[in-house]
């Protein structure tokens, strides 16, 4: 009788879960954009998708993972980060030598060895504080390296943004992963949970900011992850060690107020050697205007008159802030016609 009700309930839940399956294919199929984004041919089926998995987050995976943040003390859970770091390095150093980035990959496999042997297997990240920086490569960017397109964006069942080219290169993610291969399988998949539990605690503040900044979570998501990986793609890409270095500030320069007298004083006896000049072509030439007009001599020659000979007043400024106006040092300007407010001149 027991093995009867039993047998009845799990046979319900099964149909339960059957009857939400096809709901949510229905609404799938009925879910669609009359001018899908260019790139984003699938726009209506991904936004379901996108819909159920943001569900599924809500009420499943975000809770678990704010309950391991409550249970797990912070040490351990940088414990947990750098296992499985340390065995991403793996994917990462196969993918760097598949793009023939010999020493990106020799840096992983240092990275490896080092946090494997010094990090007690992996626990702790040791190959960091050696200034071993991590990269990150996939199957996806190498087949991007060697000209594959990437194909129409998708949003995946329970993983989240990829696309066409991406999603075929996560299945080498499985078979590369050591985790695959450990026997039980429930061991396996039981590690599996804890990486993905991990991932999304460490995502928790990440999230709350998504939610408080998007009006459209949909949109935001796609384009942050399609301008990360076209950034991951590029050859322009900066490596930790060519990042500028703003440590060290540019020296200030050195404003001088004994420069200015320095510079005023070939420009005094320039002056002075003007008015001499003019002064030995005759009486026209003590006549000439203080305006800078050009005179003629009695010889027939033009020369210019200087604007404020040694030892006589200082012309009228002009105030309409003509070219030829020169302000001795230290004198106040008074407001132009447009009001704007006088300075000192040094």
């Amino acid at each position: 009788m027991q093995t009867t009700l039993q047998t009845s309930r799990v046979g319900a839940r099964v149909i339960q879960f059957g009857k939400v399956a096809v709901a949510v294919a229905l609404l799938a199929g009925c879910a669609t954009v009359k001018t899908p984004t260019k790139g984003d041919p699938f726009e209506g089926f991904n936004r379901t998708i996108f819909t159920v998995n943001d569900k599924i987050d809500q009420y499943a995976l975000k809770p678990v993972a704010k309950g391991y943040v409550w249970a797990t003390p912070q040490p351990v859970r940088d414990s947990v980060t750098s296992f499985f770091s340390n065995i991403g390095d793996i994917y990462i150093a196969a993918n760097n030598l598949l793009q023939l980035r010999i020493a990106d990959g020799v840096s992983d496999i240092m990275r490896i060895v080092i946090n494997t042997v010094f990090g007690v297997g992996g626990l702790f990240d040791v190959a960091t504080l050696a200034k071993l920086p991590k990269h990150d490569n996939d199957l996806g960017l190498t087949l991007g390296h060697y000209g594959v397109p990437p194909g129409p964006y998708l949003v995946l069942p329970l993983f989240g943004p990829s696309t066409v080219r991406d999603a075929v290169g996560s299945i080498g993610a499985y078979y590369v992963n050591p985790v695959s291969y450990i026997d039980p399988p429930g061991l396996s998949w039981a590690l599996y949970g804890l990486n993905v539990i991990n991932t999304r605690a460490n995502l928790l503040g990440a999230s709350d900011v998504l939610e408080g900044a998007a009006l459209d979570k949909y949109s935001f998501v796609r384009n942050a992850y399609l301008q990360r990986r076209q950034y991951l793609l590029s050859d322009n890409r900066r490596r930790p060690q060519e990042l500028p270095n703003y440590g060290e500030e540019a020296p200030l320069p050195k404003y001088d107020e004994g420069d200015t007298g320095a510079a005023a004083a070939p420009a005094g006896a320039a002056t002075g050697t003007a008015g001499a000049a003019v002064g030995t072509q005759g009486a026209a030439a003590k006549a000439a205007p203080a305006s800078g007009t050009a005179v003629t001599s009695p010889q027939g020659t033009t020369a210019q008159a200087p604007e404020a000979a040694s030892g006589t007043e200082s012309p009228p400024l002009d105030m309409n802030g003509g070219p030829e106006t020169q302000i001795p040092a230290d004198q106040l300007v008074p407001p132009t016609r447009f009001n704007f407010p006088s300075f000192k001149l040094h």
